[in-house]
């Protein structure tokens, strides 16, 4: 009997440990910050972490970190699926200087959701941040309802070098960064991309660039957003060697560019096709600019109006 009670107890202990470890390493699929959390919390609602990086390794890939109120929650790197929510309604925010915002460094088949966040880059500083959000790796990025400002470099940039990336951003605010939305796919690799209902304004080196220079191909529609008072080209198309871009614009405002509204480029093997509808050319530098043997073309339905633009007519463009 002695014998028989004190294994009974030994089995009765091992169980307790083991239910005390076993949370300790288990990652949750719907983690907590806070602005007033403590990284060394287990991240649930009632005990949330201090920032994105000390809750993303406490999350389950696939699972979602939300903000309960507003704070500052740091720059992180994602390198697996994820869903960031700022919280309706509330200021989750990312402040760095001299470094991005979000590396996206995740693996091909991961989906990567950013949502209700505020990316300051503190461009006035001595140190500005460089990149709102860098993307390197993912299957496909969604950017909804975000503001990103005060970045040196772009406030979203695309730089895959595999494979085919999907990129939708909707309902976001890129302001004040030395640019907005930047698409540069390399090594042969393709980026589909979608704008919807999108503000990339004041941006002092242009709004949107598509670049096929670095060897990749993109794809990119453009619908019911502005591209404004921005330093340079409001939209820059630019093929490579081995690069195809085509970009098309439908119900787009256009309007006080210093540089061309829209630009087309091509160089030797590459092609650059850009088309217009329903938009709204007003008071840029010029209305556009085609160089080398870059399409642009309209569906004969836009408002242009100030200095129009230059280029050959083989793939010209009609201003109405």
């Amino acid at each position: 009997m002695a014998k028989s009670a004190f294994f009974s107890v030994l089995l009765g202990t091992l169980f307790v440990l083991g239910l005390a470890i076993a949370p300790a390493h288990a990652q949750a699929t719907r983690t907590w910050i806070s602005g007033v959390g403590d990284d060394a919390n287990p991240c649930s609602r009632t005990a949330p972490c201090k920032t994105f990086a000390g809750a993303i390794s406490k999350t389950a890939a696939g699972g979602e970190i939300d903000a309960l109120d507003p704070g500052g929650f740091g720059a992180v790197t994602i390198t697996k699926a994820i869903t960031f929510d700022g919280g309706g309604g509330q200021v989750a925010s990312i402040l760095v200087a001299g470094t991005n915002g979000i590396n996206i460094s995740a693996a091909s088949t991961d989906t990567i959701i950013i949502r209700n966040m505020r990316l300051n880059g503190i461009v006035q500083a001595g140190s500005p941040g460089l990149t709102g959000i860098a993307i390197n790796t993912a299957a496909k990025v969604v950017v909804e309802k975000c503001e990103i400002f005060g970045f040196q470099n772009a406030a979203i940039q695309v730089s895959v070098s595999t494979g085919t990336f999907a990129l939708k951003v909707q309902e976001s605010t890129l302001n004040n960064n030395g640019g907005g939305i930047t698409s540069k796919p390399s090594g042969g690799a393709t980026v589909n991309a979608s704008i919807e209902r999108t503000h990339a304004d004041g941006n002092t080196g242009g709004g949107v660039r598509v670049d096929g220079t670095g060897g990749g191909s993109s794809n990119v529609a453009i619908t019911d957003s502005t591209i404004s008072n921005n330093g340079g080209n409001a939209l820059n198309a630019v093929s490579g060697p081995s690069g195809n871009v085509k970009v098309d614009l439908t119900r787009v405002v256009l309007a006080n560019n210093t540089g061309n509204a829209l630009q087309s480029s091509n160089s030797t093997g590459g092609t650059s096709t850009v088309t217009v509808g329903q938009s709204m050319l007003s008071n840029n530098g010029t209305a556009w600019a085609i160089v080398s043997t870059g399409q642009l073309l309209s569906y004969g339905n836009n408002q242009v109006t100030g200095p129009v633009g230059t280029g050959p007519t083989a793939g010209g463009i009609q201003p109405q």
